[in-house]
Order: structure tokens, then sequence, then C-alpha cells
């Protein structure tokens, strides 16, 4: 089934293609400017550090919705073996295989593609399993270091968390900025909390992954509006899932990776940065969220901390 019309001119509102030239392979990343840093620093005042990832773990969030997306599978391939010979210092290593979005994550811009096409206007096709990621894999994306923003929605609703049902607004985004009097600026990070991460540590990951709160399909417009850099936020999905328009799965998807060129974050544990945002009556901080650079990746794990 083909991609509806009001897909198409949401698209052609958010479209970023070109703006930063036809060789651009980052988005909007490219917001992310040494002013921006250099701003984002000043917004150490305590230097709190709180990490946002989930531990990488054989029982994670994957629970086989998505083919392939696998949780961790960790295995010692030395143990306090003497390699250099008897009575010499003996090693311990270990090896993975995992989904490189198995747990906190962000989405290079070729993890999805629509009518052909990945960000910039290049080819899908340039997507192969030999050559990974021709373009804009996520080791080209480079450190991601800036201004944070959390967007408290649940907070602002005076809920622990969101319904299953809930479509996060452009409304709701607004409802959280003033909630947390915080203005979203160009080359933020905007982390958008529903409080859904919760289900999974509570030990139900089928019912963190459906029903979810996500992102409405009617988000990307107001983060094109304000320039953000990146978007982050506690859930499986990233958008509503089950999704808001019949039949149209992964919209936002679909505006914020491939049209507008803005790398997605999924999976991010916000509680305790909320906890810590709301001691301090402060909803920005210095964001440091550095993607593994494997080459050619469609993503990769992180450890993102935001430090206040």
């Amino acid at each position: 089934m083909s991609l509806p019309p009001e897909f198409h001119d949401i698209a052609k509102r958010v479209n970023n293609w070109g703006r930063w030239g036809a060789d651009d392979e980052i988005g909007t990343l490219n917001l992310v400017t040494d002013e921006v840093v250099r701003a984002a620093a000043a917004e150490i005042r305590t230097g709190r550090r709180v990490p946002l990832a989930l531990p990488l773990k054989e029982d994670g969030v994957q629970a086989g919705m998505i083919p392939g997306r696998i949780n961790p599978l960790h295995t010692m391939v030395q143990v306090n073996q003497e390699i250099f010979g008897p009575g010499t210092v003996a090693c311990s290593d270990d090896a993975v295989t995992m989904g490189l979005q198995a747990a906190t994550h962000w989405d290079a811009l070729t993890h999805v593609s629509h009518s052909g096409r990945i960000y910039n206007g290049r080819p899908a096709s340039t997507i192969t399993p030999h050559t990974r990621a021709q373009y804009s894999g996520i080791d080209k994306a480079g450190p991601i270091v800036s201004r944070g923003v959390l967007l408290d929605v649940a907070a602002a609703k005076g809920l622990d968390r969101l319904p299953g049902g809930h479509a996060v607004t452009p409304e709701d985004l607004a409802q959280a900025e003033e909630f947390g009097r915080v203005t979203v600026r160009a080359g933020d990070i905007v982390l958008v909390r529903t409080g859904q991460v919760q289900v999974y540590l509570a030990g139900d990951k089928h019912g963190y992954g459906f029903p979810s709160p996500g992102l409405s399909v009617r988000t990307p417009e107001w983060f094109h509006a304000r320039d953000v850099a990146a978007v982050a936020n506690d859930t499986l999905t990233f958008e509503i899932f089950p999704p808001e328009i019949e039949n149209l799965w992964l919209p936002v998807h679909a505006l914020d990776l491939v049209e507008m060129g803005m790398h997605q974050g999924q999976n991010w544990n916000l509680e305790t940065l909320s906890t810590a945002c709301g001691e301090a009556r402060r909803y920005s901080f210095l964001l440091s969220a550095m993607p593994e650079p494997f080459v050619g990746g469609t993503g990769t794990p992180v450890a993102p901390v935001a430090i206040l």
C-alpha cells in the first residue's frame, strides 16, 4: 500500500534534502556547531552525571517483533588464560553478538527508507548486505554532544506514565516546555519522556513494546521548525504503536530520518533524569551521546550521559 497524501504533504514541509549540500550525510547534526557546544558546556552547574542507557544483557528489551534484532549474546572466549605461558599474566576476554539497535541506541539516517530513497535523495539501493550503508552510516555522525533538553511529557500532565494509546503531539511538547521552564533552541538534542520504560523495568518486555505511547506524525514539523539536532525517547518503537493512522507504519521514522535527516534514539532510560531535573527545577543539561562508529551501520548502541 502506498503512503497516503497526508504523509507526502508533511514530508514536503520538513524536507531538508540539499540544505547542507548535495554531499551531506549527517542532516540536522550540522546544527550542532562549535558555538552550540560551547553554550551547552555552560549548562553544567553541579557536575551531576546521570546515565541514560539500559543494561546490555541477554534478557533485554527485544522480544522477537523485529526479525534478527537480537538481545546481546555474551560469550567468554578466554578465562584466566596464561597466553604467554605458565606463571605469566592471565587474561580474560569476551565477545558479543547483538543487534546494533538491541537496547539504548541511535538510529542512523539509513535505518529506514521510503519510496526507494534515503536521506538527501540517495537511492535506498546504496544499502547492501556487503557494503552496508554506503552513505549516512552511523560512523558518519561523528561525536554527538550538545545541549540536551528533557521534555517530560508525562510529568507535565501530572502522570507517572502516559497510557499506551497516547500519541505525543506538538501541543504536548509545548506543554512540557512550559512545565520545564525551558525553550528548545537550534542544535538541541530533545529527550521526550513518556514513562513507558517503566513497563520494561518492571519485567514486562511485551507490554513495553505494545501498546506504546510515542511521537505523533505531527511532531516532525515541530522539531523542524525549531531546528532540533536529534530526538530520543524512552520507548521501543519511538512513535506511537500501533500507529495513529491505520496501516501507516513508521511514518515518524520516515519523516525524521529520510526527509529531515534527524537521528533518532530509542530505549533511553529517562527515569532518573526526570527525578534529577525535577529536584533541580532545571530541564536542560550537557548531553554526551557518542555513537559507536560501526562503518556502514544503520544504528549503534549508545551509553548517553546527561551532565547537570
